[in-house]
């Protein structure tokens, strides 16, 4: 469809439209086996059916969307934001707890994931905030408020129990870096990640010892009085995150969490324990060798061997049925469609939508690289469904209308 005034991103929806085809084909292989050779490909009453459902409602609001005015999207913006929160508030009152997170609200036969919708309400808004007159990072005020629209969903998520879905909100800094924000807040941030991972695995004196020497060199060469009380300041707080680890991993996280963790640093132990989920997706991801094996031919695919196969750990299906030539060929995909993303974001009219360009690319990206990070053993596994592939309602919906409100304002530009 075109109009007058009104130019549609091809490229991008048809990437959409590859991307669900190729997720669906997934699932099907992924539980076909306990539907029976008759069953029928529509039947709702299995996840390949639903799916299809799901895929046909996705396409429906995208459409809706891609054809309204764009100032009505924008404006709508605090709205939808606000009506997350009070979902994701409801979820803590009355939500159903599925696989140790409370995150679901039971709708009759339906079930809805608000956190899912979140990550695009929390998009809109801090692209509305950040798109007003006048705005700077140089201001506390402006700070404050950004770090408020990212902070009090992250907050709700996290009081459900949904870590993996918490974590993808730390997204956004790749948008605020490219909006200017000061570097030195992605520095400090990923400082305080390596050296808690270290302290998990070497002795915390020795990363103490290294934060003490890299706390001398950064004071030696900080030339203003003023920067090295600074720099001092955040060694002692550094040293201070280090030695709280420990209390934070045996007091703080849940079991689960715990195991995880425990189970990335150590593969080798409980191959059928801790270990269960990575060793039987590497094993499947392995057995595919180069070519795969083809469609429906995926022994450990088809019986279940991998826990969550047709939701997070979908990529197994990828690799044991398509090899490594199939996995890589949806990499490049992938890169492609994130490529896409950024060009339609530095190619947009308005600051609302670079920044809700950028923020959505970055919600994909986290997405993307720790769903397949975590199948390979790479990243603990936390939950979090890989875009258009993974089945589910909810997540598919967000993905979509995510992708179709840049779109409407590429479209509309």
């Amino acid at each position: 469809m075109e109009r007058e005034g009104l130019k549609i991103d091809w490229t991008s929806i048809i990437l959409w439209g590859l991307f669900v085809l190729l997720g669906w084909l997934n699932i099907y292989a992924a539980t076909s086996l306990n539907a029976g050779p008759d069953a029928f490909i529509f039947d709702i009453s299995y996840d390949f059916g639903k799916q299809l459902f799901w895929i046909a409602i996705a396409g429906i609001l995208g459409f809706i969307v891609l054809i309204l005015d764009n100032r009505l999207v924008e404006i709508s913006s605090y709205v939808l934001y606000g009506a997350g929160i009070l979902l994701l508030i409801l979820v803590l009152l009355i939500g159903k707890e599925v696989n140790g997170s409370k995150s679901w609200l039971t709708l009759g036969p339906l079930r809805l994931q608000p956190s899912e919708f979140m990550k695009l309400f929390t998009a809109m808004a801090v692209a509305k905030f950040m798109s007003r007159f006048n705005f700077s990072f140089k201001s506390w005020t402006n700070r404050l408020g950004v770090a408020s629209l990212i902070g009090l969903p992250t907050l709700l998520v996290v009081l459900q129990k949904d870590t993996g879905t918490a974590l993808v909100f730390m997204s956004f800094i790749f948008m605020l870096l490219r909006e200017g924000l000061n570097p030195l807040y992605f520095i400090l941030f990923s400082l305080v990640i390596v050296f808690s991972v270290m302290a998990l695995i070497i002795h915390k004196l020795l990363v103490i010892t290294i934060i003490a020497f890299l706390a001398w060199l950064s004071y030696f060469f900080a030339f203003r009085s003023r920067y090295k009380i600074i720099h001092l300041i955040l060694a002692a707080s550094l040293s201070g995150v280090v030695l709280s680890v420990d209390y934070i991993v045996n007091h703080i996280l849940r079991p689960h969490q715990r195991n995880r963790i425990i189970a990335l640093f150590n593969p080798e132990i409980d191959p059928l324990g801790l270990n269960w989920n990575t060793t039987q997706s590497k094993i499947a991801i392995g057995s595919g060798g180069f070519w795969g094996k083809g469609f429906l031919n995926g022994n450990r695919t088809k019986y279940h061997f991998v826990p969550q196969q047709a939701t997070d750990f979908i990529f197994c299906t990828v690799g044991e049925e398509y090899g490594w030539v199939g996995s890589v060929l949806l990499l490049v995909l992938f890169f492609a469609f994130l490529a896409q993303i950024l060009f339609l974001a530095e190619n947009a009219r308005s600051t609302y939508a670079r920044v809700f360009g950028y923020s959505i690319a970055s919600i994909f990206f986290f997405h993307i690289a720790v769903n397949i990070a975590m199948t390979i053993g790479l990243a603990p596994v936390i939950g979090i469904p890989l875009p258009f592939f993974s089945y589910g309602g909810s997540s598919l919906i967000s993905f979509t209308l995510m992708l179709f409100v840049l779109l409407n304002f590429y479209a509309n530009r």
